[in-house]
């Protein structure tokens, strides 16, 4: 079966900006882009119990907007992708924005769990589509080391998404309501796309378009999903990824029950790990020019997974959760910036359609893994370390495959 065309570095000529290189405006738009929808993910939890008390169901049973948000996101990504590729980035992140502002609107005045449910479908059905295309406009923009920065730095802005927002959701739950959060970040991404429109504008150059047909796209898939350059860096990361997101869903029950901290508090503790991403994020590249990113990848999986070992093995204590999860986030800031771009990196001309593929995994893993985590008949603590040393362990293994 033959490979996918692949776009050397030699021909990724671009136009005006693509040649600004990588500019604060143009980081700063990836990574907004990128982070919205976790932001609007994370954003929520320290209001689940007024949430709860307000539509009358348990924290628990609110755990569902969570994975709805997340199965949704991952199968709108699979049509985004495709359809950038043939009309172009710009049309695709603006109509996704507007349709997240619609989700948002219909959350902020849901009385009942399933309308509340239904706006985060309508939300994640819209910001799949800046997730997975600020990957791809990156792809448009940068190669090599360029676009392992660029996604290096990306992606921690989108890890410190969730780790900011908690404790700006609860100071509006407390001041303003619950209902508040979801108007704010619909406010946001009306914000953002008059930033986009003025600061970037379209990156995929019509010279560069696929066809669009559904058997085409199909075909896309299929050779992305038989292709090892692709596949194993991408269930690799995707693995990381879904180990972080069943963290940030399991950490509000380990920390507020099991150890009684307050919602500011949990909001705190949020915000604190956004400076070991932020550290792993920046050295991740400098790493990379030194000993390259599949070295770096692999020895982030390491870090990660011999820190969920040891979270699963040890006692139940606020310390060596809070160590644990320092050592994990850091293995993890260091391999998913890495694991992205070595996935992307052979796919120019096809960018949206295995950033697509990409964000399937990753939203599609997250949902599997935190719908486990809430199944297990054990103490949530101890979920959580099967959970992540599962998703390291098989993420180690199949990055083996990578060379």
């Amino acid at each position: 079966m033959s490979k996918l065309t692949t776009t050397p570095a030699s021909s990724q000529a671009h136009s005006t900006p693509a040649e600004q290189g990588l500019t604060a405006g143009v980081l700063f738009l990836l990574a907004a882009l990128a982070a919205l929808g976790a932001l609007a993910t994370n954003i929520i939890l320290p209001a689940f119990p007024a949430m709860g008390e307000d539509l009358g169901v348990s924290v628990r049973e609110l755990s569902a907007t969570l994975t709805s948000f997340f199965l949704a996101f991952a199968l709108g990504q699979l049509f985004v992708g495709p359809l950038s590729d043939r009309f172009g980035r710009q049309r695709l992140v603006l109509a996704g924005l507007a349709i997240f502002v619609v989700g948002s609107l219909v959350c902020a005045v849901a009385s009942t769990l399933p309308q509340l449910i239904g706006g985060r479908v309508i939300q994640a059905l819209g910001v799949c589509a800046t997730s997975v295309l600020s990957r791809a406009i990156a792809r448009d923009l940068f190669d090599g080391h360029e676009l392992a920065r660029a996604l290096s730095l990306t992606m921690i802005a989108m890890a410190a998404a969730p780790g900011f927002s908690p404790l700006l959701g609860g100071a509006f739950n407390s001041w303003l309501g619950w209902r508040a959060t979801f108007v704010f970040v619909g406010v946001l991404a009306v914000l953002l796309a008059i930033y986009y429109i003025a600061r970037l504008g379209e990156t995929h150059r019509a010279d560069k378009r696929s066809a669009l047909s559904v058997r085409a796209t199909l075909k896309i898939y299929r050779q992305l999903l038989i292709d090892r350059r692709f596949i194993a860096p991408t269930l690799s990361v995707s693995l990381v990824i879904g180990a972080l997101y069943a963290f940030f869903a399991m950490a509000p029950a380990i920390l507020m029950t099991g150890f009684h901290f307050s919602p500011f508090e949990l909001g705190l503790f949020f915000a604190s790990t956004v400076f070991v991403v932020f550290g792993a994020g920046f050295l991740a590249p400098r790493f990379a020019r030194r000993w390259g990113q599949v070295q770096v990848a692999r020895a982030g999986i390491i870090i990660a997974l011999a820190a969920s070992v040891a979270l699963l093995t040890a006692k139940e204590d606020v310390f060596f959760f809070s160590a644990s999860l320092t050592v994990f986030l850091l293995g993890m800031g260091l391999v998913n910036p890495l694991g992205t771009a070595i996935a992307l990196q052979p796919f120019g001309r096809h960018a949206g359609a295995a950033s697509a593929l990409l964000g399937f995994f990753q939203m599609g893993f997250s949902a599997v893994a935190i719908s486990i985590a809430a199944a297990l008949p054990v103490p949530v603590y101890t979920s959580l370390g099967i959970i992540l040393t599962f998703n390291l362990a098989l993420s180690f293994l199949i990055f083996l495959a990578i060379r």
